[in-house]
């Protein structure tokens, strides 16, 4: 039954979102384009729902010349990649926006696992033992209010597998309320880091 109230709650969301939050769009539009060549928008192959593929869609901010569909944390040297206005999207999740697009159409949810690359066959592999390949990925998520680019792979996939079992309206409020917390304070931010926390600490 939650399933269908999330997702009248996600359209709702991502609607009134979309129309409140344009004058920013048109602000970081226009401050994409005088940074740097390229498009506005970065398009990325990403794994969805039962493991389906789907196109995600991001602020650019990296330059043109960065090697696609390779993470971050497996760059040499990210940084030389970012554009100006791109780190600070990044740092803000500002970049993040256009997925309020992917939520309307069903891409994703607001809160669920983040969606993996389609090549990053390791984390996907780790989600299947805990089921979080199954339910539909989203903006942010208990990992990301708990590690982000910290975490190792198997950390990720395991706190993923606890939004699963844990999944409720509660669950998503306190990953909705702890996701603008790491807005403001750039928590688990490491560009081009991932694997930060040891497995074991935690």
């Amino acid at each position: 039954m939650y399933k269908i109230i999330k997702r009248l709650m996600d359209i709702i969301f991502s609607f009134m979102a979309g129309i409140l939050l344009s004058p920013l769009f048109l602000l970081l539009m226009i401050a994409i384009k005088l940074d740097s060549k390229g498009p506005i928008l970065f398009k990325q192959k990403r794994v969805g729902i039962h493991k389906r593929h789907f196109t995600i869609l991001k602020f650019r901010t990296m330059r043109i010349d960065t090697p696609k569909d390779t993470p971050t944390h497996l760059l040499e040297n990210p940084e030389q990649y970012l554009t100006k206005i791109g780190r600070l999207l990044r740092k803000t999740s500002l970049d993040e926006l256009p997925q309020i697009w992917n939520i309307f159409v069903g891409h994703i949810s607001l809160i669920g696992p983040r969606p993996a690359l389609w090549n990053q066959y390791d984390l996907i592999a780790e989600r299947d033992q805990y089921g979080a390949n199954d339910i539909l990925p989203g903006l942010t998520g208990w990992a990301q209010i708990n590690g982000r680019d910290e975490l190792t792979i198997e950390d990720k996939a395991r706190l993923d597998g606890y939004y699963v079992r844990q999944f409720s309206f509660w669950m998503d409020v306190k990953c909705f309320f702890g996701t603008i917390l790491n807005i403001f304070t750039t928590v688990g931010v490491v560009e081009g880091g991932t694997g930060a926390i040891n497995s074991k600490e935690r």
